[in-house]
This record gives C-alpha cells, structure tokens and sequence, in this order.
C-alpha cells in the first residue's frame, strides 16, 4: 500500500511542476524518464546493496577523519571550554566546515575539482539533454557552494537568458556545499546524506526540465569557467580559512535567531490556541508527507519537520528531527533525511539573488523575481527525492 502511496505522490509531485511550467510543448519526456530510472537505482545502489553500504561507509569514514582532523585545530583553540563528555554543536559541527573549506582550497588551487566538475558536468549533459554549463553548474554548486558557484561563472552570467538563469539557480538552490556535508553527517546518518546529494543533482534537473524547459543552441551550449585570481598558496589558505569560518559564524548566528524565535512562537501559540506553531504546521504539510510515503502514524511529526526546513533551514529542522526520531520508524526517518538535504528555504532566495547581484546587479533583479518559483521547485526537488527513496525503503 505504501508503495502505490508514493508512486502516486510521484506523479502528484511531477505534476505539480508541470502546472507551473512556462512552456509545456518542449518539454523532453524521454530524458526526463532516464533520470528518474538513474535516480530508483542510484537509490537502491546505496541504501540497499552490499557494494553500494560499503561506498557509503568509506565515504563517512573519510569524513570521521577530517573531523579528527578538524578537532585537532578546535580543541587548541577552545581545549577546556567544554565540559568533558559535553556536545557543543558550535565547537563540534559547525567549526569543522573551517577545515574542510581549506580543502576545497587546496583542491581548486591544484585545479584538481575544476577539472573534476568540468568532467562530470559533460557526461551529465548527455543524459539531461541540457546544456554544458546548467550541467557544470549542478556539480560546481555541490562541491564550492550556491554562492561560490557563480564567481565560476560570471564571464557569462550577464549573457544569460532568464530560463537559463532560473536553472542555474535551482541547482544552487537544490544541492548543498561540500564544506557543510561534514557537519550534516553529525546530525543525520551518512547515507542518506550521500544519497541526498547525488538524487539532488538528477532531480534539479527533472524538476526543471518541467518547469522551465528550452532548447539550448550549439552556438549558445558553451562554458567558459572563470579562473580564480592567481595567488600565492598561503594566500590562498588565508582566504579559504576566513570563508570557512564565516560561514560558520553565519550558520551560527541564524540557527540561534531562528531556533529562539520559533520558540517564542510555539510559546505564543500554545498560551493562544492550545497547539504549537510547529504543530499547525504539521498539519498543513501531512498530505504532502503523505505522499511521500511515511506512514500515517507519523504524517503530522514529520510535516512539522519539513515545514520548519522551509521555513527556517535545514540545521534546525534537522535538530527538530533529533528530538522526535525515536518515535519515527526507520523508514520515516529515511525519507525524512533525504528530504532535509538541501538549501530549499525562504532564506536561500535572498542569499542567490545577493550572490548573483553582486556580480551583476541586472541579473541579480531578474533571480529576485522569480524568487517564490525557485523555491517552489527546489522544493518539488526535495520531495521528489525523498519519494525516490520511499520507493526503494518500501
């Protein structure tokens, strides 16, 4: 039952971006098919096979050894400021992302992951049947970040058509940074982190071949990536520490204003009506968990999760998840993971139109605009994500 639940909410999911598509007689079936089959067995390769547990596990394991790593440089810095035993999410989450933004440094100063994104951004673009750079675009925004990625681009940026800026922003938008992954992985279990990440990459794809299909040129299909400014190695560790670290400060300072006013509200709404906030809210995205295919035991919990994901980010609601996990089965928990991974909240529209303002003030005008769209599909991205990985759980 619960697999014809979520092939329903499949084609609900598919629909609803087909609602809001700007042109519906280009829209490319075929592609659209051979991703959401790449997407079931993608899926099933890591949650389900012995090769597939097995790539996941080595995958965390390198990151358990950076956070090592990482712990080396914290505990100098802030030794004793802890109590011993004690779980400081500042000191062991959020500070990590400094060292792991070191690397991506190193990487992009070796032109090691330029050449990587480049690779993989050609092969993606012969199965989307999009363009060489909406392709490199999906991999640079998993790996530098949906600021960063534009600074990549922004030889081309202000050639851009609206469409195909929308999907330059939508994978932005969809994927997540590379320096956070880290720090994702001390919250949720690591594989459905890395499978978050990669059902993302098809699914902004899908989501926006529907919503906002074109044809792309020969004359058009060109990618021209820009080089960072030369710099010395230390320079650039210089750089990259202080970008890791305030990311930090700035995830910080949003999860302390974010998780103290929604306090208040769940108090102010609880002396009021009786119901938390959080609660009503729940309520109002059950159908959608639903759909997903969580069982209807926990519809209303989980709602409330992913609402406080939209509506704040992915860090509180995936604290909001720690502290009802032990009531969700393993296969809400699953399919409630997958769809936290992601930037697709209310405050990520403001941070792209920002980074792509600041590059160029007339496109960052157009990516404010069509701000509501762009969360809208990155949400069905979501969404569909976590049904994908309701099918295989089921």
């Amino acid at each position: 039952m619960s697999y014809l639940i979520a092939l329903v909410g499949l084609v609900v999911t598919l629909a609803l971006a087909y609602i809001a598509s700007t042109n519906r007689k280009i829209i490319k079936i075929r592609p659209i098919i051979i991703m959401i089959v790449v997407q079931v067995i993608l899926a099933y390769l890591f949650l389900k096979t012995v090769i597939g547990i097995k790539i996941i596990q080595a995958i965390a394991k390198v990151f358990d050894k950076l956070l090592l790593y990482a712990a080396d440089g914290i505990n100098f810095v802030f030794g004793g400021v802890a109590n011993e035993g004690a779980f400081v999410f500042f000191l062991n989450v959020l500070l990590p992302i400094v060292f792991i933004s070191v690397l991506i440094g190193i990487l992009q100063y070796t032109r090691i992951l330029p050449f990587i994104m480049k690779g993989i951004g050609l092969l993606l673009s012969k199965i989307n049947g999009m363009g060489k750079l909406e392709s490199y675009n999906a991999i640079a925004s998993a790996i530098v970040g949906q600021s960063e990625v534009f600074i990549t681009v922004k030889k081309q940026l202000g050639q851009l058509a609206p469409h195909r800026l929308y999907t330059l922003c939508a994978s932005a938008m969809s994927t997540v940074s590379m320096s956070i992954v880290g720090a994702y992985m001390t919250m949720i279990e690591p594989r459905y982190v890395v499978t978050a990440i990669i059902l993302n990459l098809f699914g902004g794809f899908i989501i926006s071949s529907i919503i906002n299909p074109y044809e792309v040129s020969d004359e058009e299909d060109i990618l021209v990536v820009q080089e960072e400014e030369k710099q010395t190695f230390f320079e650039m560790l210089g750089e990259y520490i202080l970008d890791g670290f305030k990311v930090a400060i700035i995830v910080a300072a949003m999860l302390i204003g974010f998780v103290a006013l929604i306090s208040l509200i769940n108090n102010v709404f609880d002396l009021i009506f009786g119901i938390t906030f959080q609660e009503i809210l729940g309520y109002v995205f059950a159908p959608i968990a639903f759909l997903m295919g969580i069982p209807s035991s926990d519809i209303i919990k989980a709602g409330g999760v992913m609402a406080t994901k939209l509506v704040t980010n992915e860090f509180v609601a995936m604290d909001a998840l720690s502290n009802v996990a032990k009531s969700f089965s393993a296969k809400t928990i699953g399919i409630i993971s997958v769809f936290l991974v992601s930037f697709a909240n209310f405050s990520s529209i403001g941070i792209i139109a920002g980074a792509v303002k600041g590059l160029n003030e007339k496109q960052g005008n157009t990516v404010a605009r069509f701000g509501l769209k762009l969360l809208y599909g990155a949400t069905l991205v979501s969404v569909l994500s976590a049904i994908i990985v309701s099918l295989v759980l089921t």
